[in-house]
């Protein structure tokens, strides 16, 4: 959960979220050359999944040969070098994953795009395996899952190789109102590869930085708001939100039924569009997926289009067209301007305007699923602590180690609220959703084809002490209430500090949006490649 730029929509000054990222830019102080004593030769940088399995399949490369550089890889700057904190646990069978996929190759059984290529997937997620899932948590060290995740399963089944997992920040950023993004208390604080004492945002922080650095070829985040989209833009990269059903819940440690999903993290839409469409699937035990059924794609890349911006009416939230930060508001001016070139028609709109109430709600939905999702997670694991009470009392003995910087405030007023059968909770869940009807009216009304903004604004720099700071520019909260689509693109960089572009659009219409977000994509190509300067700041 992005907990910077949420608070600030939402008016909820004090109050931490979950899944959520944000980062600010209210430096004035003039970049100088930032030290780099790192020289970056890898031979892995920057590919695709597509060139990824041509080497394969010219022989070049095998699955565990790649495996293996991503491992030194991860060795190289991840833990030494540049010291990223990103990856939180390798998975000690990726080898012999490795090897298995091979020898299907030169048997001639190809099970996809992502055959043999290395994933990394966030610290949530149950894997059935030899690694942990801890959340980033002390208290749950030890908690070996009993099977895979749903979308885990479907990860395996397409062939891919599970590197291991990426820090966040903790418990998906739902712990204090005064955190920093991507630190855990088990793998300290993810830094942000383009600059180190910048924040990478949270809480799929170490999936984000893994991406950027090419420690992998892509990875899986989660959001409840803001947690994929957020590390995305101030990574450099694309990230989807998908729709609230089209990926299953089932196996990763929760936040809210409501708002909670997986989601892909890469450095290009198609590579993003190959790796949903593999954990898109129903599955009965996560009864919001039936929802899905008919409406999901097995190959989301049949939409890349070049072409797919012409004739398509888009709305733009308006009030990012100006705001604290002049580079940011241009950047975004330009990436207008493209779009307009692109052959689509722009009607500015204010979203934001609408939504930004609905922040208080929020709010106290997530703290009442909070509480009811990770009790049944806990009681159904095991993990060494089975209710939210005990991981209260786990934090409060481990002080030292397991809240050095900031405390649990959050989980505290989530454990105070009482089941969801009470007024408190229906009325807040009723308010929230209206964001739906706010979302498809505005399309509506106007004959939008999607809506655009900001997606949020340049990181902000690390501080363990005051905790996040905010950017003035956030676009997460209305389709992450909605349990909308939603899709970031790089839009640009400010100082070298990345910026996205966001694409929204109602239910189920991940199509479009990818669309979109891939014309946009091939037609300025504004990722650019972290080079791990130590800072932005003189010395």
């Amino acid at each position: 959960m992005n907990r910077r730029n949420f608070l600030k929509n939402s008016s909820l000054a004090g109050v931490t979220l979950t899944g959520v990222g944000v980062v600010a830019c209210n430096d004035s102080v003039k970049t100088t050359s930032a030290t780099n004593t790192f020289t970056d030769n890898f031979e892995l940088n920057e590919i695709s999944i597509d060139q990824l399995q041509k080497k394969m399949q010219e022989g070049s490369l095998s699955s565990k040969a790649i495996t293996q550089l991503y491992l030194n890889r991860i060795d190289q700057i991840d833990k030494k070098g540049p010291a990223l904190h990103a990856v939180i646990e390798l998975n000690p069978d990726a080898i012999s994953i490795a090897e298995a996929m091979d020898k299907e190759r030169k048997e001639g059984k190809i099970r996809g795009p992502l055959h043999g290529i290395p994933v990394l997937i966030k610290d949530n997620i149950n894997t059935g395996d030899k690694m942990m899932t801890t959340a980033g948590s002390l208290a749950l060290v030890g908690n070996r899952a009993k099977s895979d995740a749903f979308i885990i399963k479907q990860l395996r089944e397409s062939g891919a190789v599970i590197l291991g997992k990426t820090n966040l920040s903790e418990w998906a950023n739902f712990r204090s109102s005064r955190s920093s993004s991507g630190w855990s208390s088990r793998g300290g604080q993810t830094k942000n590869p383009y600059y180190l004492d910048r924040s990478p945002s949270g809480s799929s922080s170490g999936s984000g930085s893994a991406v950027a650095a090419n420690l992998c070829a892509v990875a899986i985040g989660t959001e409840t708001d803001g947690s994929v989209i957020a590390p995305s833009s101030n990574c450099g990269l694309v990230g989807i939100k998908p729709t609230v059903g089209l990926l299953s819940r089932n196996g990763i440690i929760p936040i809210s039924k409501t708002q909670d999903t997986a989601g892909p993290m890469a450095r290009s839409v198609k590579d993003a569009a190959i790796l949903l469409g593999a954990l898109a699937g129903v599955d009965a035990a996560d009864a919001v997926t039936l929802e899905s059924k008919g409406k999901s794609e097995k190959d989301y890349t049949k939409f890349l289009d070049k072409n797919a911006l012409k004739g398509k009416r888009i709305g733009i939230e308006k009030s990012f067209l100006k705001g604290r930060h002049e580079g940011v508001v241009a950047l975004y001016q330009q990436a207008i301007e493209e779009l307009k070139k692109q052959g689509a028609t722009i009607i500015e709109i204010d979203l934001l305007k609408e939504t930004n109430s609905l922040g208080g709600a929020e709010f106290t939905i997530l703290q009442f699923e909070f509480k009811d999702g990770l009790n049944k997670y806990l009681a159904a694991e095991n993990a060494p602590i089975k209710t939210m009470a005990d991981l209260i009392v786990f934090n409060k003995k481990e002080e030292a180690s397991a809240m050095p910087f900031f405390k649990q405030e959050t989980i505290e007023s989530s454990q105070a609220k009482s089941d969801l059968n009470g007024k408190e909770y229906t009325d807040a869940l009723q308010k929230t959703l209206t964001s739906r009807k706010i979302i498809d009216s505005i399309l509506q009304q106007n004959k939008l084809d999607s809506i655009v903004g900001t997606s949020i604004g340049p990181a902000t720099p690390i501080d363990l002490i005051n905790g996040d700071s905010d950017s003035g520019f956030y676009f997460c909260p209305p389709a992450a209430m909605a349990g909308y689509p939603h899709i970031t693109v790089p839009m640009g960089d400010i100082n070298g500090l990345s910026v996205g572009l966001s694409f929204v659009a109602s239910a189920y219409q991940e199509a479009t949006i990818i669309s979109f977000a891939y014309a946009y994509e091939q037609a300025t190509n504004k990722r650019k490649a972290p080079k791990f300067l130590t800072t932005l700041y003189p010395i």
